[in-house]
């Protein structure tokens, strides 16, 4: 399957089409400013087709301001009570629940939110909520492997596949959060086995992003790897024939079908402990589950929508349907310190 340009052409045509016909300005009704301040580390030309749906449908000005994860966790925590946030956004619940353990997001319910995010995709507590899901793919190459090959995260750590898997760093988010769940379901121990077992069969040392460890098993550098599903899909929506090509090269399997389902993580947001805007907050919060929020972010992102009664995007729903793993998000921080200690433990960089 590809995405050509003209596919891509649609859907974007397709997405700011329905946006024009849903978004009738509504009167926003909490007594507060109609802006609200958002910290994100997310940086997808989607989000900013969001903050102009939201603000069309209910008055409210979204002020976006970037950065990575960390950099604006510690400047939450530097401006205390002074700080301009109102809600942080983050991909990944790792980076959600660092900064919710450092004491910088309120808990927040509603009927709306309980509603709408699944209990598994949320903070117990109501300090986070998801609003798009994430899928950690493997990758391998078609000439080299079989796909019951890498049926399962298990696998790669066998002697099938010695001196044939590439890898990013483990100070890599993703792969804090790849090994966190493992310890959730089956001890440390057992996690500590997984990721020996795939440190002895790197063909190189890790580096770059998950972009480039399917283009060098789509190259011969290695047999499999593995991303989260979203990089693959960038490659096959490029306007780029070369990118496109490889993955002609490459197939991927949604790995544990037989187990305990593929790891998924999510975007999502919380409200800051300190915010001047609360109750705007909470709002975004809520539209980001809405009917027409999600059904906005299906044609154009690579993620999946949170609720299971919205449609994902066409190249999103041929990769077919798949048992997810269930544990809950916020494990995903909890074991973060003990997942970074296993990888340095066994010499994954």
């Amino acid at each position: 399957m590809s995405f050509t340009p003209s596919r891509r052409a649609f859907a974007l045509g397709a997405a700011t089409t329905a946006l024009a016909a849903a978004c009738a300005p509504r009167e926003a009704t909490i007594d507060e400013p109609t802006f609200v301040n958002l910290y994100t580390a997310r940086h997808y030309d989607a989000d900013k087709m969001l903050y102009a749906a939201f603000q069309e449908a209910t008055g409210v000005e979204v002020r976006a301001q970037s950065g990575n994860a960390a950099q604006l966790l510690e400047r939450m925590r530097t401006e205390g009570e002074a700080t301009d946030a109102d809600l942080f956004v983050s991909a990944d619940a790792g980076n959600l629940w660092r900064v919710k353990d450092a004491g910088l997001l309120q808990n927040v319910t509603s009927e709306t939110l309980e509603t709408n995010v699944p209990a598994r995709l949320r903070d117990p507590e109501g300090a986070f909520w998801g609003f798009s899901k994430r899928a950690r793919i493997i990758v391998y190459r078609k000439d080299a492997v079989q796909p019951e090959e890498v049926a399962s995260f298990d696998q790669l750590a066998g002697p099938r596949f010695r001196g044939q898997i590439v890898a990013r760093s483990s100070s890599n988010t993703y792969q804090l959060s790849t090994l966190a769940s493992r310890i959730e379901r089956l001890g440390a121990e057992n996690a500590q086995a997984w990721a020996a077992g795939v440190r002895a069969n790197f063909a190189r040392d890790p580096q770059g992003s998950d972009t480039d460890q399917i283009k060098a098993v789509a190259a011969g550098e290695a047999q499999a790897s593995f991303c989260n599903h979203y990089y693959y899909l960038r490659l096959m929506r490029s306007e780029d024939a070369a990118d496109r090509a490889i993955t002609e090269k490459v197939g991927f399997v949604f790995p544990d079908q037989a187990g305990a389902g593929t790891h998924v993580n999510i975007s999502g947001g919380g409200v800051a402990r300190h915010a001047k805007r609360p109750g705007r907050a909470k709002q975004f919060l809520e539209w980001l589950v809405s009917d027409e929020a999600q059904n906005l972010l299906a044609p154009v992102n690579v993620e999946f929508p949170i609720r299971p009664s919205i449609a994902p995007a066409p190249d999103l729903a041929a990769m077919g349907a798949f048992k997810e793993e269930d544990i809950p998000l916020d494990a995903l921080g909890r074991h973060q310190a003990e997942a970074a200690r296993i990888y340095e433990q066994v010499g994954w960089r």
